[in-house]
């Protein structure tokens, strides 16, 4: 399970929670410019752009779950059990496994206006990465501080949609989960007069009552219009600091806390990291579930120029500043 969201003040910023029951040896990659991609249609590509995200390293092969490239570009995998469909290779279409879709796209296209034309002639195909690490089933959510799309290949083929929210979470479909968004037109921040009768007075007793009904669960739906809700309406100033920080607080709305999702094999999905990219400026920020301050990385142009990928493993010691 996972939440994406972007979010805009004076700069562009995109990230995750990424909700799992395990590790999966994540780290910060950089992929450089002019990185040579080898694609399970059998061709290959060079990096025009280089890019920074989490992924995991297979024989220098970075298996990102999101990244952002030096132009603005941002791309997240997310979890879609069930409902991804993956097809075989179609020489006449631009066939790309699961995996492939972050590097490719992020390494030849800036924005999304430039990547729709070819997003219609997209074929996700169904060739894992290698044996020991069979496919998952995902779906994309893409943005560039202008536009925001989703992108879900399922049994009714490629579905693009636009992203009007600017959130994604998992399963159902995204179209239904913007329709199931207007069961939750009445929910306001504000403070609200009794609508319950004339004939009889009600008061709110506390702050937030407005916003009673909104779901508190951590299904896939509830975290959708959680994570809408608190987006949505959030008041924040529009520098680095104040940007990153209420991007975390938004996403700690819908993080999942060790021992209150229990998969149906019996362990915990936690919020293993939560990642906040300024996409505008390229800076890489995240926590872990273990260490809750936040690291972050420049994407410099001594990063984007090396020719070989360059790791950061992550800081997972919490870190405490004691006064005494």
């Amino acid at each position: 399970m996972c939440t994406c969201i972007d979010f805009k003040t004076k700069d562009t910023y995109f990230g995750r929670n990424l909700d799992l029951e395990y590790h999966f040896n994540e780290k910060v990659v950089v992929t450089p410019r002019n990185y040579e991609f080898t694609l399970k249609n059998g061709k290959a590509f060079k990096t025009k752009y280089a890019m920074i995200g989490m992924a995991m390293i297979s024989e220098n092969y970075p298996l990102y779950a999101e990244a952002a490239n030096e132009e603005g570009l941002a791309i997240a995998g997310l979890y879609f059990p069930g409902s991804a469909r993956y097809s075989n290779v179609n020489n006449n279409k631009l066939s790309l496994a699961p995996f492939e879709l972050i590097p490719y796209f992020l390494g030849l296209y800036k924005s999304v206006i430039e990547l729709r034309k070819d997003l219609v002639n997209l074929n996700i195909i169904d060739i894992p990465y290698n044996s020991d690490l069979p496919l998952t089933d995902l779906h994309w959510m893409i943005s560039d501080g202008k536009e925001c799309i989703v992108v879900e290949q399922t049994y009714d083929g490629l579905k693009i949609y636009d992203n009007p929210v600017g959130v994604l979470t998992n399963n159902p479909s995204f179209d239904y989960q913007l329709t199931n968004l207007n069961n939750y037109s009445n929910l306001t921040p504000y403070y609200q007069n009794s609508k319950f009768s004339k004939n009889v007075e009600l008061k709110q007793y506390g702050q937030g009552m407005g916003a009673i009904g909104l779901p508190g669960d951590n299904s896939p739906v509830s975290r959708f219009v959680r994570a809408c809700f608190n987006k949505l309406n959030s008041d924040c100033n529009d520098d680095e600091v104040s940007s990153v920080t209420q991007f975390f607080h938004i996403l700690d709305v819908v993080s999942m806390v060790k021992g209150v999702t229990v998969t149906s094999e019996g362990k915990n999905d936690i919020t293993i990291y939560s990642c906040c990219m300024n996409i505008t400026k390229g800076i890489y920020y995240y926590k872990t579930y273990n260490n809750s301050q936040i690291t972050a990385i420049n994407l410099i142009d001594e990063l984007k120029n090396r020719n070989q990928l360059t790791i950061f493993d992550l800081v997972e010691n919490q870190q405490i500043k004691y006064e005494l």
